[in-house]
């Protein structure tokens, strides 16, 4: 372990001294090297706190480009405090900063040429040299405040740019060492009284000040409010002298933005640099992995990183110490928590399962946040940036809730949520159609939503509708919910089986009538599916793997579909989106045939190998799967990382077991990727996972034993887990085909469960 932190030391530019906490593993550029085109995450190098209400980034790209940070770019523009969890669902409530030499605010003109060669990233500290100017910048955060420190050279005109952005803003100079200002620049998703207020503090008065008024720079001018508002202030300096501000942001007022910026009051900012990485440090280590791999455990840090940035905080302190938040919903302030900036079709998979495992104490203060959204809007949310947006399909925070509170989350107001997730399966929102379940009527009357009534993805919206009714009567069974009141959940729960066709053993769209479409092409994507195609959408049967496989004939034909994903060429129908669109070509490009891992649909169906008995074929194609697809690099990922859930596939797959079905209490088995994780869990028990002999070759599970007991399942339970103790692996290069072959070692389905269905 002491040679992989001087190995990763070396790597990361810095002394061996330094390397001594998970955090030095972390490369945030992971997954920046992408573009409109191909995605190798899509994401950006987030200086932040984990799941903190605001983020700095670098920006490289123009004022409202969603791709605001990418590796191939040159220069930089500005530090930006970014809310953007997505660059296809944009920012909202930024603005840049950037330090110069003369007086420029143009964002081409100021735009400095920088070098990777001369950039450190980290999650708590980002450090750039601006060529154009000799100024070094550095920043590092808090929660809802930053500090930030630039090195200037000898100059009679060093400056500051602040940039408010367009479409709404304002900036005033209060006196020689504060400006304040407010932003209203978003995407959507916000009430029409929005703004982000933000407070500038100043160490070093400013001699000169400007107000820039829609492009003009106005000396002497101390205040402006109108389309583009920024000021370009500055001072005289000497070579080497640094200058810090701190920086702070509120969405409730300018008032509260000050209180906000207490958090780096009389704070320097080495202390504030060293306090966030002693923050980083605590959330990582909740997962201790030793390995002689030091690429594997960069790999491996760098997803835990990216799993504990969203959802985000969106809520304030007072001063009166009291939790308090501005609702994108209604416009007005509330008490209470709210989180935002995740999408639940892509998180309910893997990410909130990580969160109620690892942290159950951030899982338990996001499930009060969903008790408020519903309270101040009426509907629990899909995709949140800040409010309702309208992106993807499913009705999935039933399983977002259901799988908390199964889980053991408590202390938060649960027969709201359960009032929140019956409403939201009988209705849909009248402005966000994506909110609430759009054809709702259809599938309560029919079991599906048709093909041919003019919703699109009815397919996809079918499978995930169904396993949101599981969801929903498994809450409703540990509420101690009614028969007669559980009974339609209960029974739509086995919808799936409406949109599966015997002659193809595929999921097919059927229309009104209850005949099948036709013409069907099973490699067209989009259409009846959501960003996939049939081949990735049929294993969206996450509760029900058993009754799949009734569905298909038996477990020999389940197989051959399952091996068909990887033996078919990568071959598709993009004609539905008249362009091939990114997600497909990551698919194409891959070579793991149909398989499609850059996008959520199918990233649970390689465990499905472990309800047919063949757990190995499981093992095999995950270790493929993390192998290939996922590196340390700026082209880390093979697909969007979407809000921590690609990245919380891999922290699953690693420690061996994967949550295929939240709301269970299961997690099917894969293989161990490192010789030793410790789960440091909240409520103080130790789980140790040992893999012996485990290597690239070594990916299959020969032998397994929980607390010295030889284990012959295919699943572990929750419960289980979180007594600690310890699970032993002894690891082969060939695969064991009498392991995890019985009946009674393949886990949960629904309609096999003599307590569920009678």
């Amino acid at each position: 372990m002491r040679k992989s932190l001087l190995a990763v030391a070396l790597l990361l530019g810095g002394s061996a001294v330094a390397a001594t906490a998970p955090v030095d593993y972390v490369n945030t550029l992971v997954g920046t090297q992408s573009n409109h085109a191909l995605s190798t995450g899509n994401t950006y190098p987030a200086i932040a706190l984990p799941w903190g209400m605001n983020f700095w980034m670098p920006q490289t790209g123009k004022m409202g480009d969603g791709w605001a940070y990418t590796y191939d770019a040159s220069k930089i523009r500005g530090l930006k405090q970014t809310h953007q969890p997505s660059p296809w669902i944009n920012d909202y409530g930024q603005f840049a900063i950037l330090p110069t030499v003369g007086t420029v605010f143009d964002e081409d003109k100021r735009a400095s040429w920088f070098s990777h060669k001369a950039e450190t990233a980290r999650p708590y500290y980002y450090k750039v040299y601006l060529a154009d100017y000799d100024i070094t910048a550095e920043v590092t955060p808090t929660e809802r405040a930053a500090v930030m420190r630039f090195t200037y050279p000898d100059s009679k005109e060093s400056r500051i740019v602040v940039d408010a952005f367009d479409k709404g803003s304002m900036v005033r100079i209060i006196d020689d060492c504060h400006i304040e200002g407010y932003t209203t620049k978003n995407s959507g998703g916000v009430p029409e009284n929005f703004k982000n207020y933000f407070v500038i503090e100043s160490d070093k008065p400013f001699t000169f000040l400007s107000t820039v008024a829609d492009g003009k720079i106005q000396a002497d001018k101390r205040d402006f409010e109108g389309n583009h508002a920024g000021a370009v202030v500055g001072f005289q300096t000497v070579r080497g002298e640094t200058v810090t501000l701190r920086i702070a942001s509120s969405f409730i007022s300018a008032e509260q933005a000050r209180q906000n910026l207490k958090e780096v009051s009389n704070r320097s900012f080495d202390t504030v640099c060293n306090d966030g990485r002693q923050r980083w440090n605590t959330i990582l280590s909740r997962l201790e992995v030793e390995d002689n791999n030091v690429d594997h455990l960069r790999t491996f840090y760098s997803c835990l990183y990216r799993s504990v940035l969203f959802p985000r905080m969106f809520h304030e302190v007072n001063k009166a110490g009291e939790i308090v938040h501005y609702s994108p919903f209604d416009g007005q302030v509330h008490s209470g928590r709210l989180f935002t900036d995740t999408g639940f079709w892509d998180t309910f998979r893997s990410l909130f399962p990580l969160l109620n495992l690892v942290y159950p104490e951030m899982s338990q203060q996001m499930q009060e946040g969903l008790v408020n959204t519903y309270k101040e809007s009426g509907f629990l949310p899909e995709w949140a940036s800040p409010g309702h947006r309208g992106c993807m399909v499913g009705n999935n925070s039933a399983a977002v809730v259901a799988d908390a509170y199964l889980k053991g989350m408590r202390g938060y107001d649960v027969e709201t949520l359960w009032q929140a997730v019956k409403h939201g399966a009988n209705a849909v929102h009248p402005q966000v159609s994506s909110t609430g379940r759009l054809g709702f009527e259809y599938y309560n009357r029919l079991g599906y939503v048709p093909y041919n009534v003019g919703i699109k993805e009815n397919v996809a919206r079918t499978l995930e509708y169904a396993y949101d009714d599981w969801c929903i009567y498994r809450l409703g069974q540990a509420l101690g919910k009614s028969k007669k009141e559980l009974k339609p959940y209960k029974e739509r729960a086995l919808n799936y089986q409406n949109v599966f066709d015997k002659e193809t053993r595929l999921m097919r769209g059927r229309n009104e009538d209850g005949t099948f479409q036709s013409p069907f092409n099973p490699l067209k994507w989009g259409d009846a599916f959501t960003e996939g195609n049939s081949w990735h959408y049929t294993w969206s049967v996450f509760h029900d793997p058993a009754g799949l496989i009734r569905l298909m004939g038996g477990k020999e034909n389940f197989v051959t579909m399952l091996d068909s994903v990887f033996n078919l060429p990568p071959v598709f129908d993009e004609s539905y989106y008249r362009a091939v669109i990114h997600e497909i070509r990551e698919m194409q490009i891959m070579n793991m045939g149909n398989y499609a891992h850059g996008n959520q649909p199918i990233q649970h169906m390689i465990y499905l190998y472990d309800w047919a008995g063949q757990p190995w074929k499981a093992q095999y194609w995950v270790r493929q799967v993390m192998d290939r697809m996922y590196q340390a690099a700026p082209d880390g990922y093979c697909g969007d990382e979407d809000n921590g859930q690609t990245s919380a596939w891999y922290v699953f797959s690693a420690l061996g077991f994967y949550p295929v079905c939240p709301g269970s209490g299961q997690y099917a088995l894969g293989t161990p990727y490192f010789n030793k994780i410790t789960l440091h869990l909240a409520n103080g028990k130790t789980l140790v996972i040992n893999a012996d002999s485990n290597s690239t070759e070594n990916c299959y599970v020969s032998e397994m034993s929980v607390n010295g007991a030889a284990y012959d399942k295919n699943y572990l339970e929750h419960t289980d887990l979180l007594k600690g103790g310890r699970i032993d692996y002894r690891m082969s290069s060939k695969p064991n085909q009498q392991r995890g072959t019985n009946e009674n070692s393949l886990p949960y389905s629904f309609s096999n469960n003599s307590l569920i269905v009678k």
